[in-house]
């Protein structure tokens, strides 16, 4: 049996359910082999291949500038900027030397400078324009003009890594998410520096192991919360210089700080000085020409990733951003828009038939397996995570086992019912089975990442779990002193869905930035319709941080939550055992480890001398959510030590736990 065959065995033995397409199956799975032996040719592995950065673009090799573009279209090319005063000159003009539209110059090192703005002025058979360099590293936007240009950036010092042999740890990731620029207190963009200094001390002190960075890739437009990409090998200026980047990763991976980064590939903004759009006068030099090239809800362009360059493109800025950043792992974004021809718009996905219906985009399927032989090939111990909402069986499968390769994908539907269940539902008609099902329901040959809520559910036109519990009491009724019933509430479920939510996740959780202490406000980014304000693209730290406010609280809860995880490696165990479901009572208890959560979501009602089997011996409280420190009314003894009962009946015999278990609270108990 060949290798393939093997793989596909390996698939269908642990989902039957693909076996009546297994002829697709393997289809894909030849269409991923056949790729990379022509992007390869045989002569070179991928990861070698996928070394465009250090090609293209600009370069100081031997004592002098060296500059290429791909072009195919174009009919002459020069470089125009600080160094020929913004006009075309032949001294800087590009030679094409090969027929593949590669362009080329040779300067000496008098030529340019760092610091130097330039541009590409490009001509082709109907017309001409000014291109940012595709491959251009560092790109910087006029703060009167707002124009936007690459910038030449060779410092006198490069950058010194401290932590050059990092290696990510091997615990489960628990990811703190988080945005550069709405991460400072002040109403301004905040930058990498500041968050070096201001904000990681936060994220290691709240216990969490990950960061996941986004809107990192240059974006024209600071409002598209960083999905509107247009310089992908560029960090984006606003926040600070690529040394800057390097030391807050650095600076994180000395204290043991992994960091994935957000990693836009599903669509490039519409943009054509700045993007990629129209770069050489042609749509469809990077993207699907016609229709098929422009993503209409998002008002950017869909990248043909059957062409060899545009693979050769999208599999170097992998690379880059591993060799370069030392990034540990990536979120890649949009996966459902990318791998399905209508993007999984306006979709169900309900059935296996759904997804070999003959809607895939399998050229996308098989980059994002190729995108993941090369990162697990020069980062073997780093991490990909899919943001898919279709469930696409074998996404996050290995390779080597059939699937595609991703190591985890998003629990999406989860924070979604969250969303249902406070929006449709009153307190006391909570469908707790169902509620189980949804916390619970995964492909069990694939790891997923479980999330309350995240940035989606913050941005403008939504609301933060916080706020949909409470609403504008938030405002007015958070001081220590205030007992408000809508602020108790909201208190009391918010730990309460966190819990559960990180207690039935399968292989790793994450949180957005200030949802842990409940942060009150949506994020808006400055745009027209709010007169540019930076109001609410910003956290409000100080809210944390003062001891006569709820919110610190909340965060405590949070913090001792995660330390609870790791300390009982939560996350490293199988799935968490139903003990007991009470649809009536609104009650869920289950066993992960040696612990045993236990949930009243019970609005009114409490229960004394609840029972319910479970393994026997000695437990103790290690996390109450009712207890004061977390905002709580302290309705139970810490101290107290809860043996179960043997209790025999003429129908069976089974060992008892008997709890009080307070209205709307949960705690945990272990096994000693």
């Amino acid at each position: 049996m060949s290798g393939l065959e093997n793989r596909l065995f390996s698939l269908l033995r642990s989902d039957s359910y693909l076996t009546p397409f297994s002829d697709q199956i393997r289809h894909r799975l030849e269409n991923i082999e056949q790729t990379e032996q022509r992007l390869t040719e045989g002569k070179k592995n991928l990861s070698d291949f996928a070394s465009g950065h250090e090609y293209f673009g600009l370069h100081f090799r031997k004592g002098k500038w060296v500059f290429r573009e791909w072009a195919p279209n174009a009919t002459s090319i020069c470089l125009i900027g600080d160094m020929s005063s913004w006009q075309e000159s032949r001294e800087f003009e590009l030679k094409k030397i090969n027929d593949y539209g590669v362009w080329e110059i040779h300067l000496t090192a008098d030529k340019l400078k760092h610091g130097d703005l330039y541009r590409l002025h490009i001509h082709w058979p109907d017309g001409e324009g000014d291109r940012i360099p595709a491959y251009a590293r560092r790109v910087v936007q006029d703060p009167k003009t707002l124009i936007f240009n690459a910038e030449v950036w060779k410092p006198s010092q490069p950058y010194f890594w401290k932590e050059h042999n990092f290696k990510r740890p091997k615990e489960p990731p628990i990811i703190y998410e988080a945005h550069i620029g709405m991460s400072q207190e002040e109403e301004k963009i905040g930058t990498f520096q500041e968050f070096t200094r201001n904000i990681l001390p936060r994220i290691i002190n709240a216990g969490y192991n990950t960061l996941q960075l986004m809107a990192i890739q240059e974006h024209p437009y600071y409002g598209s919360f960083g999905y509107q990409v247009s310089s992908f090998f560029a960090p984006s200026s606003r926040y600070g210089t690529p040394e800057d980047l390097k030391h807050l990763i650095d600076t994180a991976h000395a204290k043991g700080l992994s960091v994935f980064m957000d990693l836009i590939h599903s669509h490039s903004v519409s943009n054509e000085v700045e993007g990629l759009s129209r770069f050489d006068g042609t749509m469809f030099q990077y993207f699907h020409s016609g229709p098929r090239g422009i993503h209409s809800a998002w008002d950017s362009r869909v990248f043909d990733y059957s062409k060899p360059q545009v693979l050769h493109f999208l599999l170097s800025n992998c690379r880059y951003w591993l060799d370069e950043f030392h990034f540990d792992g990536f979120r890649f974004d949009g996966v459902t828009s990318m791998i399905y021809l209508e993007h999984g718009l306006k979709r169900v996905f309900t059935s296996y038939h759904d997804y070999f219906d003959g809607s895939l985009d399998e050229d996308a399927l098989t980059y994002l397996a190729l995108a993941n032989r090369v990162i697990h090939h020069v980062r073997p111990d780093s991490i990909t995570i899919a943001e898919d909402v279709s469930g696409m069986p074998g996404l996050a499968v290995s390779q080597s086992m059939g699937g595609f390769g991703f190591d985890y994908r998003f629990a999406m539907g989860v924070p979604d019912y969250w969303i249902q269940l406070i929006n449709d539902y009153k307190d006391e008609d909570w469908p707790i089975g169902h509620l189980w099902f949804e916390l619970t329901n995964r492909r069990k040959d694939e790891k997923t990442i479980s999330y309350a809520e995240s940035h989606d559910q913050a941005l403008v036109g939504d609301q933060t779990l916080i706020f949909r519990l409470i609403g504008q009491d938030m405002y007015h009724h958070m001081a220590l002193d205030d007992d408000n019933a809508k602020v108790a509430r909201g208190i009391a479920m918010h730990k309460m869905i966190r819990l559960i939510t990180l207690g039935t996740a399968s292989n790793g959780y994450l949180n957005f930035m200030g949802n842990e202490f409940g942060h009150p406000d949506w994020i808006d980014f400055p745009r027209e319709g709010n007169n540019w304000s930076f109001k609410h693209a910003r956290r409000q730290w100080h809210l944390a941080d003062d001891a006569n406010l709820k919110y610190h609280l909340l965060s405590l809860f949070d913090r001792d939550m995660i330390e609870l995880a790791k300390t009982n490696h939560l996350l490293e165990t199988n799935s968490p055992q139903l003990l007991h479901e009470d649809s009536t009572n609104k009650i869920i208890i289950f066993k992960r480890t040696n612990l045993i959560f236990a949930f009243n979501f019970n609005p009114h009602q409490s229960f004394t001398d609840y029972r319910f089997e479970a393994p026997p011996g000695k437990y103790k409280m290690i996390l109450d959510s009712d207890d004061p420190k977390y905002g709580g009314y302290g309705r139970l003894d810490p101290q107290q030590a809860h043996f179960t009962i043997f209790d025999k009946t003429e129908v069976k015999s089974q060992n008892m736990l008997s709890l009080y278990m307070p209205a709307r609270s949960a705690f945990t108990l272990k096994q000693n």
